[in-house]
């Protein structure tokens, strides 16, 4: 039976709005693009991107057989970048159905960087109107 966990002081976890326009790239493709993507940062581990499913190209993802489950944020589905080649094999999960407290993150993708080609974050600009 999967035991669900509450963040806590000891096993902190907070997911916040990124404001910088992340995009990610598989062999010259780009896979996502977006402003909208969220920072997850848990406990001591390295921050994470998720970004919106409307903001990813879904054509080039394939869903895979492999699963994984976080006591914290719960079961976990994966996608393969076909593009990618093997490098690119289960390169991107999701929480479809994430725990209430990191509910935020449902209908975001996020990607192994080391599975891509690159996860570039650069700071969004908004341009003014010029009168």
């Amino acid at each position: 039976m999967k035991t669900a966990k509450i963040p806590n002081s000891e096993h902190p976890i907070a997911v916040e709005r990124n404001s910088s326009h992340v995009r990610v790239t598989v062999a010259g493709r780009v896979v996502a693009d977006t402003t909208r993507a969220l920072t997850l940062r848990e406990s001591d581990y390295p921050p994470v991107l998720y970004v919106p499913r409307d903001d990813v190209d879904m054509s080039l993802l394939e869903r895979s057989e492999n699963q994984s489950y976080c006591p914290y944020k719960g079961d976990a589905a994966y996608y393969s970048i076909a593009l990618g080649g093997d490098r690119a094999k289960n390169a991107v999960w999701t929480y479809e159905a994430p725990y209430d407290a990191v509910a935020d993150i449902k209908d975001h993708l996020a990607f192994y960087p080391d599975r891509v080609d690159s996860i570039e974050e650069t700071v969004a600009t908004t341009t003014l109107p010029t009168f």
